[in-house]
């Protein structure tokens, strides 16, 4: 059955403090019926008919969002852990469900209050409880609500690892437990869930061949009413042919400890899926007082998801130096391994009208090679979408080399560029800079500040003197750069082979070429070497070659 995340208000970035969105009580109805009716549909579709439409980490990340959505509106009060179905054989002792502590300090305090304590693997399958009379299994009992279950005995008793008969203390005892997916060797970091806990639920709530069955184990957790102590608990499970439990069982006495052995799972070979670690004090009140939502001695610590539910914001467009209009979602803020992330690239404006990405949906957000923040996809669409209307395609390679209201995204972004390390390298100087000093000194157009003066640069408000010196000099600096990295200051359209095979040193030589000469150099097809000819030709550029010469610079 779904493990429901425990409903502990959380940051949508993981933090521990709940946002809630700004939204109306009529939009917050709205929000909270539409994603109530996707998950009602998605507990149909498994209760029903023992299949997941979506992930086990996607469903416990929007059940958490609905659940908080409703604390925010007052929609109806929720729990800490919320049934899914009741079932009608009940259990001869509750199932109590685990608070799950949302990090290292909550665990911490929880610990000081605890003794005895054991942390073993949250291992990812679904919960069952095995009753056993007189030596024999006379039930298995799916945990539904964790008072009532459906009646599984028929498909554990065809699990060749579960124990049909008992002797000794286990003989007549009541055992609560995880069904899974046996695995050889499977590491939780590489790997992830895989969907396991939605497929042990299907495989339990069909008709079932043998063959499949044999790939199911399981792992007991809990022996209500079983011996005071852990360590002889352990021992009888593992004599009773339950040896998973004893052997990933451990004493722990420190969050410290209990951080070690979470990181030295999730990244080890285990023969199951886990999804965090759980911590339980071997003081446990007696069987006939447990019940749903008031397990205080145990408590689970779950790993962070490889990949996090976030709402979308915004949505905000941005034209690049070559005029190319990327798409970025502004999102509340999620944390992603060690990152926080706010924004995420979308692309171009045709993957985003694909992608179909509006503020207000929830996509899942993951991180890509070298630490990049992607969308993963789009889980849940908010009921009212309004997408921003992207602006006007008519920037290209030769526009926004002038300052102008309509050209300041492209114009910076171009300044941007130039004063790059593998460019110019005029070190210290980003966007929020370069709109300072046109600000101040009204940019004409976007190598304007080869003109600056020493007093001008030191009277620049944003900047003191010193700091007004200093970019004087590496104006200067710039302005001795080689002929080839003023080439690409200028956004000239040659692909790092080309460049290092032209003979030509000057701005002159370039421009006499013809089509038929940048054809002749690595990585130039026709296409490419018709639009050389017309960036060399184009009236602007011959201008601002022509007042580069006249500043100075090397090869103009």
């Amino acid at each position: 059955m779904w493990k429901w995340v425990g409903i502990v208000l959380m940051l949508w970035s993981g933090c521990g403090i709940a946002i809630c969105p700004d939204w109306s009580h009529m939009k917050a109805k709205q929000e909270i019926t539409g994603l109530s009716a996707q998950i009602a549909h998605w507990n149909q579709a498994y209760w029903k008919e023992g299949k997941s439409d979506v992930s086990d980490e996607v469903y416990d990340q929007l059940n958490t969002r609905l659940a908080q959505w409703r604390r925010c509106f007052d929609d109806e009060p929720v729990s800490d852990d919320i049934p899914l179905a009741s079932g009608t054989i009940k259990h001869p002792i509750a199932h109590t469900g685990v608070h799950k502590v949302v990090g290292k300090e909550e665990l911490r305090k929880w610990l000081r209050v605890h003794h005895d304590l054991w942390a073993q693997p949250k291992v990812d399958g679904v919960a069952v409880t095995l009753v056993y009379k007189k030596g024999k299994l006379v039930q298995a009992i799916s945990r539904g609500d964790g008072i009532k279950g459906e009646d599984w005995t028929a498909q554990v008793q065809k699990i060749p690892v579960i124990p049909i008969t008992l002797q000794g203390p286990l003989a007549d005892s009541v055992l609560q437990g995880e069904l899974f997916l046996l695995s050889n060797g499977h590491v939780q970091q590489q790997m992830g869930g895989m969907n396991a806990r939605a497929k042990v639920a299907g495989l339990m709530m069909r008709q079932t061949h043998q063959p499949v069955l044999d790939n199911l184990g399981v792992f007991i957790w809990a022996w209500p009413d079983g011996p005071q102590s852990m360590a002889q608990r352990l021992a009888e499970l593992t004599k009773a042919g339950f040896a998973l439990t004893e052997r990933y069982t451990r004493v722990v006495r420190t969050a410290d400890e209990v951080e070690q052995i979470k990181n030295q799972w999730q990244t080890s070979p285990l023969p199951f899926a886990t999804d965090g670690i759980v911590v339980r004090s071997a003081i446990e009140p007696a069987g006939e007082r447990w019940q749903p939502g008031e397990g205080d001695w145990v408590v689970a610590w779950k790993y962070l998801p490889v990949s996090q539910l976030a709402e979308v914001k915004a949505i905000q467009f941005a034209v690049g130096r070559t005029g190319k209009i990327s798409v970025v979602a502004i999102l509340e803020p999620v944390q992603l391994d060690d990152k926080r992330v706010q924004r995420v690239s979308l692309g171009s404006v045709g993957r985003w009208r694909t992608l179909d990405i509006a503020p207000g949906d929830q996509v899942l957000v993951s991180l890509a090679g070298q630490g990049i923040p992607r969308v993963d996809n789009v889980v849940w669409r908010g009921v009212e979408r309004i997408k921003p209307v992207p602006p006007a395609s008519h920037f290209s390679p030769l526009t926004c080399f002038y300052a102008s209201p309509d050209c300041l995204e492209q114009f910076f972004a171009r300044f941007v560029w130039l004063s790059s390390r593998q460019v110019l390298d005029i070190e210290g100087l980003g966007d929020s800079n370069w709109r300072l000093l046109h600000q101040a000194h009204h940019f004409e157009h976007i190598f304007s500040w080869l003109a600056l003066t020493k007093e001008q640069l030191q009277s620049t408000p944003g900047f003191n003197s010193a700091r007004g010196l200093q970019l004087w000099h590496r104006f200067e600096f710039a302005r001795q750069q080689p002929f080839t990295r003023w080439m690409s200051a200028f956004g000239v359209p040659l692909p790092a082979t080309a460049i290092k095979a032209l003979n030509e040193r000057s701005w002159r030589e370039l421009r006499d070429k013809d089509a038929g000469s940048w054809h002749q150099l690595p990585g130039i097809g026709p296409e490419k070497a018709q639009r050389l000819v017309a960036f060399f030709h184009d009236p602007v550029i011959v201008n601002l070659a022509v007042w580069l010469g006249e500043q100075g610079v090397k090869g103009f």
